[in-house]
């Protein structure tokens, strides 16, 4: 894979430092270039109706940015899809509108007051627009470029790709994360937030801890080869 392929992931809700994101992809040439967005678009942060829609309107210009579904996402999704504002959140035992999960500061980008939303579901699913709602029930778990595999969390070692379970592909640590043998793929992916995106030999992980306050960095692949995209430009990504 020569074509050089850009990716981030966990947004969480930071619009602001999505397009400072998308200044530094630009800045390195790749503007026009193919983007993968790992997952989670959303809670936590202040503005995940902007970051939504910052995609929506990257997609409408005709750029080639392929968006994955988190976990996070999906907890969105099931909100908005089920008949109740406590819908159960993919993980079992967890809320979305629980403070960690960030599901609060996401219905407050839409105007929604969490206490409205529990008395009247319907009312808050209805504030948010459809072109949204219809993004987010679109998303792949996964996307495969050459010698590379995107994917929210992780994936089960040793299981091919196709029985790997959505609930591992948006949910999975362990064991993925300690596993240190060969992968079919170079696996890029998020979930596991850290201080900066890292390189493992077999895995990349995006996760710098944006949805934490830390920065929002892309990473470039290509060739091979990894760099992360700093204020300074490019910076090598190695195990």
């Amino acid at each position: 894979m020569n074509q050089p392929v850009y990716a981030l992931s966990d947004i969480h809700g930071q619009n602001a430092m999505l397009h400072e994101a998308l200044d530094r992809i630009a800045a390195d040439g790749g503007a026009e270039a193919p983007l993968v967005v790992v997952g989670d678009l959303v809670d936590r942060g202040p503005d995940s109706r902007g970051v939504i829609q910052t995609l929506l309107d990257g997609r409408a210009a005709g750029r080639d940015w392929t968006i994955l579904r988190g976990n996070h996402d999906q907890m969105f999704l099931d909100f908005l899809t089920e008949a109740h504002a406590g819908a159960p959140a993919t993980l079992p035992g967890t809320g979305w509108l629980s403070h960690n999960n960030g599901g609060i500061e996401t219905l407050a980008s839409y105007g929604i007051a969490p206490e409205a939303a529990a008395r009247n579901w319907q009312r808050a699913q209805r504030a948010i627009p459809r072109a949204h709602i219809d993004l987010l029930s679109s998303l792949p778990l996964t996307e495969e470029k050459g010698d590379l595999l995107f994917v929210h969390a992780g994936i089960r070692p040793g299981v091919p790709l196709r029985h790997q379970s959505a609930h591992d592909l948006l949910w999975i640590r362990e064991p993925f994360l300690d596993y240190t043998g060969d992968h079919p793929w170079l696996v890029v992916h998020g979930h596991t937030p850290g201080d900066r995106p890292r390189h493992y030999g077999n895995r990349v992980n995006l996760d710098g801890g944006a949805g934490w306050g830390n920065e929002l960095f892309p990473v470039v692949f290509e060739g091979g080869d990894a760099w992360l995209l700093t204020k300074d430009g490019r910076a090598p990504l190695r195990p």
